[in-house]
């Protein structure tokens, strides 16, 4: 049974800083290729997320990561060979030099990622006791599960209750989907049950999406408006939308199908 579709794809090649929409994707069991690839660790992070994000460093939404290789970075270079395995194995492996990257600051200024002078910019206005670090990682450094899916529906709704426009950017979901049911949370009545996203790709709905601070830090500017997670978690218990693992690997492309397998 057809759910809906897929509305957009995104991923955020560093953590916490903007993202950047696809045409196509590839879904790895680790997640969107690509996806939070690279973060900056903080020595003053809380035990369990080391990690620098927008929750310390605002102004870390304005930075611009894009990589140096495009279309070497848009799918693992096996893919064909990987797509001719059969599911089950985990066939697609990335190679770090592909995945080279810069990042356009603010000021408009270009910094490759391993600028010191990038660890200077992000150090701003923060406090001394931040020692940044830059780390890779060839599996995306998300703080949960692999890849995170909203409706605009569930979007739609927030807006309506908020009763202000909402940026579906907020949400730094890795797919935004159209449901045919057109009702907003309706992608919490698929938790346990199995997902195929366009011809190949199979996803599991794991959990509601517990929501924090993030979604009140206006994507383009930094903005806080702590009215939108006020209302999420009074409405929904601060839920909106779900997170997913992935049980077989394969493309995703704007507009694929999305289909209830069980």
């Amino acid at each position: 049974m057809t759910i809906g579709a897929v509305e957009s794809l995104w991923r955020y090649p560093v953590k916490s800083m903007s993202g950047e929409p696809m045409i196509k994707a590839f879904m790895g069991f680790s997640g969107i290729y690509g996806d939070r690839c690279f973060a900056f660790t903080s020595s003053a992070a809380r035990k369990g997320f080391p990690y620098l994000n927008a929750l310390v460093q605002q102004q870390m939404l304005r930075f611009r990561p894009q990589f140096r290789y495009p279309e070497r970075a848009a799918a693992p270079p096996n893919l064909t060979e990987a797509m001719s395995i059969a599911p089950g194995v985990t066939p697609a492996n990335g190679d770090k030099n592909d995945m080279t990257m810069d990042v356009v600051t603010p000021s408009g200024r270009i910094l490759a990622i391993d600028d010191p002078a990038l660890v200077e910019l992000l150090g701003e206005g923060i406090s001394e006791s931040h020692h940044l670090t830059l780390v890779r990682s060839d599996r995306a450094l998300t703080d949960c599960r692999p890849v995170s899916l909203i409706s605009l529906q569930t979007i739609r709704q927030v807006e309506t209750e908020l009763a202000i426009p909402v940026d579906k950017r907020r949400f730094r979901a890795n797919v935004y989907v159209n449901l045919a049911s057109n009702c907003g949370f309706d992608e919490d009545k698929f938790i346990g049950r199995t997902l195929r996203i366009g011809a190949r790709a199979e996803i599991v709905i794991l959990e509601r999406d517990p929501r924090c601070k993030m979604i009140s830090l206006d994507p383009v500017t930094g903005e806080h408006n702590p009215d939108i997670l006020r209302m999420v978690a009074q409405a929904h218990d601060a839920f909106a939308g779900v997170y997913c693992a992935v049980l077989v690997e394969g493309m995703l492309t704007q507009g694929d199908p999305i289909q209830l397998l069980d």
